[in-house]
């Protein structure tokens, strides 16, 4: 993947992640963005970070003590998990849906 597929595909994935990201009570969680970082923010001053590493073409996703980084993988069309392969929209997803205590899906 060369620089310019790189940035546009880490561009869909926090744009997929913010879009989700709208439809929860600012109260229960809140999110920023900024050039390359989604920002989710739960009371209690927890933070997940999800941001894009562009000297590796990477993205990588921090969750409390936890931390994973993601390559594209063309076949899938997805961000997999540099270590195991797992898919990084399921994992944000089973990670908020912990720290909220119910199921609320993935971002697509």
């Amino acid at each position: 993947m060369d620089a310019k597929q790189y940035i546009q595909a880490s561009d869909r994935c926090l744009a997929a992640v913010a879009r989700w990201l709208e439809s929860f009570d600012p109260d229960e969680l809140d999110f920023s963005t900024t050039d390359g970082v989604v920002t989710l923010e739960f009371p209690g001053r927890v933070r997940f970070v999800l941001n894009r590493q562009s000297a590796v073409n990477q993205m990588w996703f921090a969750a409390g003590a936890s931390a994973w980084h993601y390559v594209w993988d063309e076949a899938s069309r997805s961000w997999r998990g540099e270590k195991d392969g797992h898919e990084l929209f399921q994992r944000i997803g089973e990670l908020v849906s912990a720290r909220l205590g119910r199921d609320v899906g993935s971002p697509q």
